[in-house]
């Protein structure tokens, strides 16, 4: 079974709206016999595929948030990271702690960026807007929000709370992460990014018949109707909302014994066909690296999307 789990340039471009009556007009430029201008190397000040950007990143102390923050700061974010920084009673593996985030914090500054942190539950819409306010006033606009913080609640003596707490952090915490963030993304007439992690069990119907695992592929499949629709709602804005679904990624979740033994124990996971390319799991690097692509602007004119980075997974479904 592969589990894709969750575990920021002053000016974004503003496209403008076509006129529905006016069709562009296209003019034919005269051959010039001027030479091409040699290209310029880019120069350190402006190397960073995010620089002048700021990202708002939930589920951001560790796992494939902590590779987030870390690609983004690289490429020159100042980051406003949120994460619960406590266990959640369905989840069987360890979560993060305020010590994990106290490192995403040194590691975000060591790369020479700027940072806000709070401790925060997605599932508290309230204390998720206070997280993003106080990142708000301290940069003055967000550029990227990535719905990252998600859970499998996957247990071997099944519970009915293991369905709830799925559809609430996976799902309706996604949807409180992005509605947070939207008035003043608007307000601003800067554009932006919106990316959601969901997985591979968001496009295709894996996940067994548990209440932690049927919950689990829900949220995940409810994510992209929310994408979906957000991408129509907020592209008169300039702002792009796009997914990922990763194949089972190299995170502490995938590797802990607790989860092994839960799929061990269903037949139906257990005979679920491994990726297509010879990798039984891929990294963090690999995931983050499609967040930050559509993160940037060079995807500027990519929203919509459902993007898998899972090695070929779904392809041989």
């Amino acid at each position: 079974m592969r589990f894709g789990m969750p575990y920021g340039h002053p000016h974004q471009p503003q496209y403008p709206q076509q006129s529905p009556t006016t069709q562009p007009q296209y003019q034919q430029q005269p051959p010039t016999t001027q030479p091409e201008p040699e290209p310029q190397a880019p120069s350190p000040q402006s190397a960073g595929r995010l620089d002048g950007k700021v990202a708002f990143v939930t589920g951001a102390a560790g796992g494939l948030g902590r590779s987030h923050v870390r690609r983004m700061a690289e490429e020159g974010a100042d980051l406003v990271i949120v994460d619960i920084c406590r266990s959640v009673d369905t989840v069987p593996y360890p979560q993060s702690t305020p010590e994990d985030l106290r490192e995403a914090v040194e590691e975000i500054q060591a790369h020479g960026r700027r940072v806000v942190a709070r401790e925060a539950d997605v599932r508290d819409r309230g204390a998720l807007q206070q997280a993003y306010d106080a990142g708000l006033a301290e940069f003055g606009h967000i550029d990227v929000v990535v719905a990252n913080a998600g859970i499998a609640p996957l247990l071997v003596e099944d519970r009915v709370e293991a369905w709830h707490d799925a559809i609430d952090v996976n799902l309706t915490g996604t949807f409180h992460t992005i509605e947070v963030a939207i008035a003043s993304m608007v307000a601003a007439r800067r554009g932006g990014s919106i990316v959601i992690v969901s997985s591979t069990a968001g496009l295709v119907g894996i996940g067994g018949s548990s209440n932690g695992g049927l919950g689990y592929a829900a949220s995940k499949h409810g994510a992209v109707g929310l994408m979906r629709t957000y991408a129509n709602n907020l592209a008169p804005h300039s702002i792009r909302v796009n997914s990922v679904h990763p194949t089972g990624v190299a995170t502490r979740m995938v590797a802990d014994p607790a989860i092994a033994a839960f799929v061990a124990r269903d037949p139906n996971l257990s005979a679920q066909g491994p990726n297509a390319l010879p990798v039984r799991t891929i990294e963090a690097v690999d995931v983050s690296n499609a967040v930050l692509w559509l993160a940037s602007d060079e995807a500027r004119y990519v929203t919509g999307v459902t993007l898998p980075i899972d090695a070929g997974f779904i392809n041989r479904r």
